[in-house]
């Protein structure tokens, strides 16, 4: 029996097009996130059977335009809800950089807990929160498919919960807009990877101006 479940990171938003770190900061789609997002309801349309969303609107917004002319309506998971960032939420990563040299160096090279400011401390605890939640929803949904509409952020820490990885794989990894990582469950809830960053479902000539 396989569990199969599509992490799925939101449309672009206009501080995605800015290179500005987001957070917690609800920020909705734009015009060409919306656009994308519609791109993902014709990829994903009639193939999954339950979908949960970060409650933020960039992810409920995505998640509502792909559950179009269908009959599952996503469920709100606070725990989905993209890493807090605290003060470095609406600067680019360049300005964090400049802003705090110390925090952002220890940010990127420690691969235990990776501080961060805001109210999730560290990448180690947001990874901890997004695993958690997913094995918990895969548990609930055995040999099922499965969509959780969330953020690059908490994906990758997601990723990392999953995998056991160290954290500096935070930063090895890019997930674009609207793409999907597709994992698959055994019976005892171990994860395989199928794909990641899969943005197939965008035009070929698409260019994203997202830079983050």
């Amino acid at each position: 029996m396989t569990t199969t479940l599509l992490l799925v990171r939101h449309g672009e938003t206009e501080w995605n097009t800015l290179g500005k770190f987001q957070g917690c900061t609800d920020i909705d789609l734009s015009a060409d996130g919306l656009l994308q997002a519609d791109y993902l309801r014709k990829r994903l349309e009639n193939n999954f059977d339950y979908i949960y969303t970060s409650p933020l609107k960039r992810a409920s917004e995505t998640a509502n335009i792909i559950c179009t002319n269908m009959n599952i309506k996503p469920q709100v998971e606070y725990s989905l809800r993209e890493i807090n960032f605290g003060d470095w939420e609406g600067l680019t990563i360049h300005q964090i950089k400049e802003l705090y040299p110390d925090a952002f160096h220890l940010w990127t090279t420690d691969k235990i807990n990776a501080p961060i400011p805001g109210n999730d401390l560290s990448i180690n605890f947001a990874s901890n929160r997004a695993s958690n939640s997913i094995i918990n929803i895969v548990n609930k949904h055995k040999d099922k498919t499965i969509v959780i509409l969330a953020h690059g952020g908490i994906i990758k820490a997601a990723l990392i919960g999953l995998f056991g990885w160290d954290m500096s794989m935070y930063h090895k990894i890019t997930i674009g807009n609207t793409a999907i990582c597709k994992i698959n469950f055994n019976d005892e809830l171990a994860p395989k990877i199928v794909t990641i960053n899969d943005t197939s479902h965008l035009p070929v000539n698409y260019s994203s101006k997202s830079l983050t």
